[in-house]
């Protein structure tokens, strides 16, 4: 089994190694593909050191067998034939190829299924956010049908990258020490000590891309008629997503019934005592694969739904992890 990560410098790229190494990922070879910024930069691997090679279009990837790309979706739609043209899969993180109709978008948890029908070699790995709900939502569309989903997302500044992290930490350290922050780059505003209704571009319809992802994406994902109406929020957190969430199903379901199949689900930790003020939180999550739940309760506006609050490591499970359970998947089935 030989793998590549492509974008291997980034933060998605840097916990693709991280998690390969912790669940000892069947691999034999292992490449790494980058830009110019980041050819010949060394990262170490069970012990032994990588050197990122150029991403160019050749022959390297003749004989891998999976590629892990995270550079974005510029790279993936230029270099996806060159990927896949020897018979690698590529496991894509980016939206590039999420809504088309001949690339399957997977959960493991909801649709593992459909990783196995790839005619073009490419298999998406869904926008983190969507991810992170669908795999709570999942054991609940089980019990009853859900028709709407409203979700406010609070999104850290990890979703942007390595260097929207390091932007955040910039900015508390210009306050201090100036009073003001000079550094604005990869956020339309600043972030230390604000929230910015606005992730990705605006759209037409003044939602924003990342939005409509996770309409479109949800319905895909869960082969399902579920409109979805969100509102993404980044915050200044560091790291791991929270998203509210309200949703309506065909039938009410007890909250009690809504817990006990979030308790027994996999990816999920339920963490719902709000009583004794436990509950979920980014800090928590963030370094863990789980999907954290709670403030499961009764929708006080409508007799169907109910709402809960979730909380995941976006960069795990929202990204690496859940390309790496695809891979998983994938190697489980062919033996």
């Amino acid at each position: 089994m030989k793998v590549a990560i492509v974008g291997a410098s980034g933060a998605v790229g840097q916990e693709f190694l991280r998690i390969l190494e912790e669940r000892k990922f069947p691999l034999d070879e292992l490449v790494l593909f980058g830009s110019s910024r980041s050819a010949g930069r060394k990262y170490t691997f069970k012990g032994k050191e990588y050197e990122v090679r150029l991403l160019q279009h050749n022959d390297d990837f003749k004989d891998v067998d999976i590629a892990f790309t995270s550079a974005g979706g510029g790279t993936s739609a230029e270099f996806a034939e060159t990927i896949t043209k020897h018979g690698c899969v590529m496991i894509d993180n980016s939206s590039q190829f999420r809504m088309d109709k001949d690339v399957p978008l997977v959960v493991p948890e909801i649709n593992p299924e459909d990783a196995l029908n790839h005619p073009r070699g490419i298999i998406a790995n869904p926008n983190c956010t969507t991810i992170m709900m669908v795999v709570v939502l999942n054991p609940i569309e089980k019990l009853s049908h859900i028709k709407k989903i409203h979700v406010s997302s609070y999104q850290s500044a990890s979703g942007a990258g390595a260097a929207a992290m390091m932007e955040l930490q910039q900015q508390y350290k210009e306050l201090v020490e100036y009073g003001e922050v000079r550094t604005i780059e990869k956020f339309p505003h600043q972030l230390a000590y604000n929230v910015i209704p606005q992730i990705d571009k605006m759209t037409e319809t003044d939602y924003t891309k990342e939005e409509m992802k996770m309409f479109h994406e949800t319905q895909k994902i869960m082969h399902s008629d579920v409109r979805t109406s969100a509102t993404c929020v980044r915050v200044s957190s560091l790291r791991s997503h929270s998203e509210s969430v309200w949703f309506e199903t065909e039938e009410p379901i007890s909250v009690e019934a809504i817990r006990k199949a979030l308790a027994t689900a996999p990816g999920i930790t339920l963490v719902d005592d709000p009583q004794n003020y436990v509950y979920p939180m980014p800090l928590e999550s963030a370094g863990h694969d789980d999907i954290y739940v709670g403030r499961v309760r009764k929708d006080l506006a409508d007799d169907n739904s109910n709402t809960l609050w979730l909380t995941g490591d976006q960069i795990r499970k929202g990204a690496a992890l859940n390309a790496v359970q695809i891979a998983e998947y994938l190697i489980k089935v062919k033996k």
